[in-house]
């Protein structure tokens, strides 16, 4: 009887165990469900979101529902972006507190070919950019896929498209891949931030000088829209007209500045606002030169250069070439009456290249120049910070005006020698506390207001000089009595991928920013690739070692299991 008791009791102690062990199992599970509790043990903290983020997405106050269009079968680095996107996704979900949902859907799931290209329209006149991938199957072939590496973010019914995915041309695939995950947290937040602010900031274009006509600067508009309110008008000297806009641009002014607007301006920035200024100081007639093969450039002020001198910078009259440049269509004689258009390089079109890892230039294509001015910055003074964004190639020269310019030079063959200068200024960032330009002058018959007190220096703020009046300018399409207008972000002759739409809506996203969001683009993903020389080498080790190893180690494990079995039992 004795014996059944103590065999009872240890059975019973063994039950007891048993739930004690599934309960705790149960609770653990129950409380990491509960406690966000992550960590991240990258060496470049890839899965940590930065504070601003957080702040933004802990400041929702209703759901966002995303549709990311990155799904089904995709080359292995896409699936690898595919990854990331959902590793960022699923931060963002948990860091909001479960008030972001998203789902991938697979834009080439349908019934027929007829519905698949239906999906694909729907998509593209959301805004989202497809591109043509290249897949290999097992017997050597190859065929193409196009894929829209993309979402829709939806918010109280609005609808705004984001494309993640980098496409610099000079850049390899695996480098692509790399820059939009480095850069999928900012695109992400600066799209939710948006969409979900109370406050939306207003954006001007200035008019009055015969600026950049509306239907030409059309595609960056649509762009900015995504953005902020924008709005076009002119000053006509009226103090304070600016104070309502986050951020002004003045793009490609032909005429002259009155002193009435300049002060304006100035006041503007005094009190904190921002300017992106886009203008050159040679004036060059583009259709003068389409139409004759010819045309000048002749040295042309606006009056607003000694502001600009008073704020620390100044545009060069000179024209720019540089061996680095874009190609032109250009019709060329065959015969005694035979021509044909052939490409050659325009190196009055210099690609500018994105300087220094600054958040609006870092992982930028080139960007479109069209009769380049530089620039030169002035002045000691240690309140303003300045930073180049877009400079010349290594292989460049200027031209002072006057001087004539022919499509006949396409033709000719460059001498080296000549380009010999490098990395010339073409767009400038000016931070800090600026000097107002209208200091120590008399200003009585410019102020129209009474009691208005014109302030001598700035508070903190920034301002973005472009010495090229064309970098914002997009080709125009005109049927008859319609138009329409090409994107920036595309050569119209090559197809070659440009930085300009980025560039310029980078510009007023960091002039605007007060969050710190535009700092988030100066992050830096490692790339770490494997040795494909030593994967090689070393295949069949590693997959013996894959295939071996586990079985080996559960024999091992059997082994060692047995001994402290048999050493146990032998003792007792």
């Amino acid at each position: 009887m004795a014996e059944k008791k103590v065999t009872g009791n240890i059975r019973l102690k063994s039950w007891i165990q048993f739930a004690v062990t599934v309960g705790a199992v149960i609770l653990i599970a129950s409380a990491s469900v509960l406690l966000r509790m992550r960590l991240d043990l990258t060496e470049d903290r890839r899965y940590t979101l930065s504070e601003p983020t957080r702040k933004i997405l802990d400041g929702l106050k209703n759901d966002i529902y995303i549709q990311v269009y990155l799904d089904g079968e995709m080359p292995i680095p896409v699936r690898r972006l595919k990854r990331s996107v959902q590793e960022m996704l699923e931060e963002f979900r948990v860091e909001s507190g479960r008030r972001i949902d998203y789902e991938f859907i697979n834009p080439a799931d349908a019934a027929n070919a007829q519905q698949r290209e239906a999906q694909y329209s729907e998509l593209v006149n959301k805004g989202l950019s497809p591109i043509n991938v290249m897949e290999n199957d097992e017997e050597g072939g190859s065929s193409k896929k196009m894929i829209f590496p993309g979402m829709i973010v939806n918010y109280n019914g609005a609808e705004i498209p984001l494309d993640f995915l980098k496409k610099n041309e000079a850049a390899s695939t695996e480098q692509n891949i790399l820059h939009s995950v480095e850069g999928l947290e900012y695109e992400m937040i600066q799209t939710i931030a948006t969409i979900t602010s109370d406050t939306i900031y207003r954006v001007a274009f200035l008019e009055g000088q015969s600026e950049i006509p509306e239907i030409e600067v059309a595609d960056i508009t649509r762009s900015l829209a995504k953005y902020f309110t924008i709005d076009r008008g002119s000053i006509n000297g009226r103090q304070g007209i600016l104070d309502r806009y986050a951020a002004i641009i003045v793009a490609g002014p032909e005429s002259e500045f009155s002193e009435s607007d300049k002060l304006v301006i100035d006041q503007y920035i005094m009190n904190g606002g921002k300017v992106l200024w886009i203008f050159e100081e040679v004036a060059v007639n583009s259709d003068s030169l389409a139409n004759n093969g010819e045309t000048v450039g002749l040295y042309y002020p606006l009056n607003i250069e000694d502001q600009l001198f008073r704020y620390g910078v100044r545009v060069n009259p000179e024209i720019v070439q540089d061996l680095d440049c874009m190609i032109i269509p250009l019709k060329v004689l065959t015969g005694p009456e035979d021509t044909q258009i052939v490409p050659a390089q325009w190196f009055y079109y210099p690609r500018l290249d994105p300087k220094s890892d600054h958040p609006v230039t870092r992982n930028l294509n080139k960007v479109k120049g069209m009769f380049v001015n530089t620039i030169d910055t002035v002045g000691l003074d240690p309140a303003i910070k300045k930073t180049v964004l877009l400079a010349t190639s290594e292989s460049s020269r200027t031209l002072s005006p006057p001087l004539r310019i022919r499509l006949k030079e396409a033709e000719l063959i460059p001498d080296k020698k000549d380009f010999g200068k490098s990395c010339l200024p073409v767009a400038l960032l000016l931070e800090g506390v600026f000097p107002s330009a209208f200091r120590n002058r008399m200003t009585g018959s410019l102020v129209t207001g009474q009691g208005l007190t014109l302030k001598k220096e700035s508070t903190i703020t920034k301002m973005i000089v472009v010495a090229d009046g064309d970098i914002i300018r997009n080709d125009v399409q005109r049927l008859g009595s319609s138009s329409g207008f090409f994107p920036l972000s595309k050569d119209r002759y090559t197809g070659q991928l440009l930085g300009n739409r980025d560039f310029l809506v980078n510009c007023i996203n960091y002039l605007v920013d007060d969050n710190g969001l535009m700092q988030l683009r100066s992050r830096e993903v490692k790339l770490r690739l494997l040795d494909k020389q030593r994967v090689k080498a070393s295949k069949a080790v590693w997959q013996l070692i894959n295939v071996a190893g586990p079985v080996i180690l559960v024999i091992l494990a059997g082994l060692i299991f047995g001994f402290f079995r048999r050493m146990k039992y032998t003792r007792s």
